[in-house]
């Protein structure tokens, strides 16, 4: 494969696509130059009403939701043509092909939520982007090829929307003043997500077997959604006593 260069298609198409995104946003930059004097003059209500202790209730789900979506991305990427290749015995082009598919999918995905967030708010974003993601990693255990595959188109188009509504959320969970210092903490949270949970799944999958790439990649995801909620639900009832 490596001497017909037929990997390298897949590579090239995913790269020509995003430089027509960066492209593309690049043309839209006057565009942006609305929106923050709108949020810059807001008042910080979290600011004025809240200790600091209760501005970053809820901190801890909001940084496992960062580890989790970075290292879901992260494992299904790295560990994706692994298992089509190892476990259903697909050729090795064929998985090349996939996967570049599943990052393709990532990128037309936060194409299209830059026209969504337009209608939609970052919670909405997340919450489908993360029911999307769920569906498809549903679709793996389905012993049908071309849902596997749908799969991967689905987890991809659903994770895309989700880490730049979290970080755009960050202001209305903690406040502004303290959204300046969690950016870094929330990247660094996720790297670290991307950086060690595909390795540690590698180790499990060397002791025991690469057929848990599936339900690894189910149960990430999963509890990516159940800390989000958590979160909303934390901050919910943070809204309810500061009104009472």
């Amino acid at each position: 494969m490596s001497e017909s260069g037929d990997w390298r298609s897949g590579y090239l198409t995913v790269a020509l696509t995003q430089f027509g995104l960066a492209l593309l946003l690049l043309l839209s930059l006057p565009l942006w130059k609305q929106a923050p004097v709108a949020v810059s003059d807001a008042p910080d209500n979290l600011a004025l009403t809240d200790t600091p202790s209760k501005r970053l209730v809820g901190l801890p789900f909001a940084l496992a939701s960062f580890v989790l979506y970075c290292g879901a991305e992260a494992l299904i990427g790295l560990w994706g043509s692994s298992y089509l290749v190892q476990v259903q015995s697909f050729s090795v082009q064929t998985a090349a092909t996939w996967i570049s598919v599943y990052y393709g999918s990532i990128t037309v995905g936060r194409f299209l939520s830059g026209f969504l967030s337009l209608r939609m708010t970052n919670r909405q974003l997340i919450r489908t982007g993360q029911g999307t993601a769920l569906l498809g990693s549903l679709l793996f255990f389905i012993p049908v090829n071309g849902l596997m595959f749908t799969g991967f188109i689905l987890i991809g188009l659903g994770l895309a929307p989700i880490y730049p509504a979290m970080l755009h959320e960050t202001p209305v969970r903690f406040g502004r003043d303290a959204a300046k210092r969690l950016m870094g903490i929330q990247m660094a949270f996720a790297y670290s997500g991307s950086t060690f949970l595909p390795p540690l799944f590698g180790v499990l999958a060397s002791l025991l077997t690469l057929q848990l790439f599936p339900v690894t990649g189910f149960l990430m995801i999963l509890f990516l959604l159940l800390c989000s909620e958590r979160l909303n639900r934390v901050l919910a009832k943070r809204a309810l006593s500061r009104a009472s």
